[in-house]
């Protein structure tokens, strides 16, 4: 079977970034990781970290693109992904009114439906993150999150494994659930507290996640980590990450 590419989503170093992107994709680049997620610029221009992921060597795979802009500024949207060219543009958060009720799921799922075929036209996935607060709200057996997925049957799945562990959800289950529209997880790991933990440094089953992601047709796998616990800075944090990630077969 061919490897499933490791890329990084870059939030997980972006304060690295905010200080030294050229650096920093160097070494996420001599790290090994086959490409990037972007989440914003890193106070660069979209044509200046273009020229930096291709100067070392990286391509960019998707980037989160807040919601008021996916749905109210497809055109530009798909002109940065006509940049990249990225394949992937992905909602990675959402507020109030949208979480306030199941209904507000279903209205996003509506919004984010209305713009999905603009998106399909372009040659773009449209994709959506979940976190935790998602699986906070139930009908019956169906969570914020199938609920919106319901309603909205053209967007895809960028799972996020740690939230849906950390919302009380069995990652392999949620991954058989959302079978043939997850192309996108996240890779991050929880130590025993709860907080987060570099990818194979915490309680995350990751035989039983490669296996269910590979099932349910998973193209890409991003590693992720919204804070790094001290005394491991970001990027030791992300080598150690992608070093078990290999050691494990995955790279």
């Amino acid at each position: 079977m061919t490897k499933i590419p490791v890329c990084l989503q870059m939030y997980t170093v972006r304060d690295d970034a905010q200080r030294d992107l050229a650096g920093t994709l160097a070494t996420v680049a001599r790290l090994g990781y086959a490409g990037v997620e972007l989440a914003g610029y890193a106070g660069k221009t979209a044509e200046e970290v273009k020229a930096l992921l291709d100067a070392n060597g990286l391509r960019a795979i998707g980037a989160h693109v807040g919601v008021d802009t996916v749905t109210g500024s497809p055109v530009q949207a798909i002109a940065d992904a006509e940049l990249f060219g990225y394949d992937y543009v992905i909602v990675p958060w959402i507020g109030k009114p949208y979480t306030e009720s199941l209904e507000g799921y279903r209205k996003l799922g509506a919004e984010l439906s209305a713009v999905a075929p603009q998106y399909a036209a372009a040659g773009l996935t449209l994709c959506y993150h979940n976190h935790a607060f998602e699986f906070e709200l139930s009908d019956g057996d169906k969570t914020g999150l199938d609920v919106l997925f319901d309603a909205a049957p053209d967007v895809q799945a960028e799972l996020d494994t740690f939230w849906v562990k950390k919302g009380g959800q069995d990652i392999p289950e949620y991954l058989k659930r959302l079978s043939g529209r997850v192309p996108l997880v996240h890779l991050k790991d929880m130590d025993s507290e709860g907080n987060f933990a570099p990818v194979g440094a915490g309680t995350v089953d990751y035989p039983a996640l490669f296996a269910a992601a590979e099932a349910a047709g998973a193209k890409f796998y991003l590693v992720e980590q919204d804070s790094c616990q001290a005394p491991l800075t970001p990027l030791e944090s992300i080598q150690i990450s992608i070093e078990n990630l290999r050691a494990w077969g995955k790279v």
